[in-house]
């Protein structure tokens, strides 16, 4: 089945945050892509792989960036496209410095942005699979029975002093 989601970032050290977001895709069995794609080192490239994006079938985008952070932001401004945006955690600002570069976006061309790290990475799939959902019930039903499995998994072990029962 051809990729619905797009998975890009501006470089392959970028993968250990953004990989999460494969992950969950997998798990979802949501088929998918990924890129390295650098806005800065690479704007051509990043602008036909945004124009293209609609027309090779993709419906969500998900851009995971550090630093300047400008990635998800100029991927909004080339498809209208979804764009989720993972801020990646730098050195210098912990992370913060591509949150604030991510989320604040101009009026006019939105990013929906997703916290710091591989936990952004994870509910940045999550977010794709329930864009994905309206227009697709598989992929609904699959998104359901994750959010049950995360209910089941709490319910199991109430107590934190008592070991989860062997399964």
């Amino acid at each position: 089945m051809n990729p619905l989601v797009g998975i890009i970032m501006g470089s392959t050290s970028d993968w250990e945050t953004l990989k999460p977001a494969s992950e969950t895709l997998e798990k979802l069995g949501i088929p998918h892509e990924v890129r390295v794609v650098s806005a800065h080192r690479t704007p051509d490239l990043l602008f036909e792989y945004a124009e293209s994006a609609r027309e090779r079938g993709l419906e969500v985008l998900i851009a995971g960036a550090g630093g300047a952070a400008h990635l998800p932001g100029m991927t909004a401004a080339k498809t209208s496209l979804p764009v989720l945006g993972v801020p990646v955690q730098s050195k210098a600002l912990n992370g913060l410095d591509s949150l604030l570069a991510i989320v604040q976006m101009p009026a006019g061309i939105p990013v929906g942005t997703l916290a710091i790290g591989g936990a952004g990475a994870t509910n940045a799939a999550l977010l794709a699979a329930a864009i994905l959902g309206i227009a697709r019930p598989e992929v609904r039903k699959a998104l359901e029975a994750f959010r049950a499995a995360q209910t089941q998994k709490v319910h199991a072990q109430p107590d934190p002093r008592v070991p989860p029962p062997a399964s």
